[in-house]
């Protein structure tokens, strides 16, 4: 069976994504598109240029997570430079332009200068991400094309309306790794990024710290809200939700067993996952859709 996929943001738990591609794989679904957000972005870049799940993770594994982010201020407005990240995009995508993918991908992002959600499906992936990744006040923005880009979450952390414009009339399923706002969310922590020593342990030591630890725990609500809003809204036909709570935004992490959490939370949706997203299902659920609006 066709679907198309959407790669949700979450920092270091997207890892989780490559989990879910390979049992989505395994159950014998025939992934035809793939957007994201983030994290997602770069998970679903990788997987449209044509890498498996099992190589996509490789790749990760061999990554020093210590390297990715730059000290100090030099790259914008941004507490950590990402020219670690770029250098690792830059290398296993090269100069790979949208129309040079194997299946179509878009990357979510959100424009500071006309205050939307920008669905970018044009021009070299590895800038579409950059502007896709930078979380704000974190990662400075990316001026592209006249625009400056934020991390697509802002208003769109699982882009479901991005991946159903990909390949019309196919169904989509969602991955988020969002919390729901019920649930508790185990406080963030802005000082174990994955840097050098000098580099945490000078952080540790701003006066800034407390507040921004404040600012973190706020982004994350508002990031929760927001997923849940644009999924009730989007409404894909499947929803899987990997257990990542716990994993900060920028943890060192030990990649397989954050890919086997995505892993489980797909097996165990597999039982109703083909009725979900069979023919006569989608079209029940859009005949409620459209009662809905009389």
């Amino acid at each position: 069976m066709d679907v198309v996929i959407a790669l949700g943001g979450g920092g270091t738990r997207g890892t989780a994504h490559i989990g879910v591609l390979r049992v989505l794989e395994e159950a014998g679904l025939v992934i035809r598109a793939v957007s994201g957000t983030s994290i997602g972005a770069v998970v679903g870049a990788l997987y449209a240029f044509g890498r498996s799940p099992d190589e996509i993770e490789q790749i990760f594994s061999a990554v020093d997570q210590t390297k990715l982010y730059g000290w100090p201020l030099s790259e914008g407005p941004g507490l950590l430079g990402i020219r670690g990240i770029q250098d690792f995009l830059e290398k296993q995508l090269r100069d790979t332009c949208f129309q040079d993918l194997k299946i179509p991908f878009a990357a979510v992002a959100v424009d500071l200068n006309s205050n939307r959600e920008i669905i970018l499906e044009r021009g070299r992936v590895v800038d579409a991400i950059l502007g896709s990744i930078a979380v704000p006040g974190l990662f400075p923005p990316k001026e592209l094309d006249g625009m400056r880009l934020i991390d697509g979450g802002a208003l769109d952390p699982v882009p479901v309306r991005a991946a159903r414009g990909l390949v019309r009339g196919l169904p989509v399923i969602a991955v988020t790794l969002m919390e729901p706002l019920q649930k508790p969310a185990v406080p963030i922590s802005i000082v174990s990024f994955p840097v050098s020593s000098p580099i945490a342990v000078q952080f540790a030591r701003m006066n800034i710290t407390q507040a921004l630890r404040v600012f973190a725990d706020a982004v994350d609500i508002g990031a929760r809200q927001m997923a849940e809003l644009r999924l009730a809204i989007d409404e894909p036909e499947l929803i899987i939700q990997p257990e990542v709570n716990g994993i900060n935004l920028l943890d060192k992490i030990n990649i397989k067993e954050i890919s086997k959490q995505g892993e489980n939370a797909t097996r165990a949706v597999l039982p109703g996952l083909l009725n979900s997203v069979s023919f006569p299902t989608r079209l029940k659920r859009q005949i409620r859709k459209v009662l809905r609006q009389f």
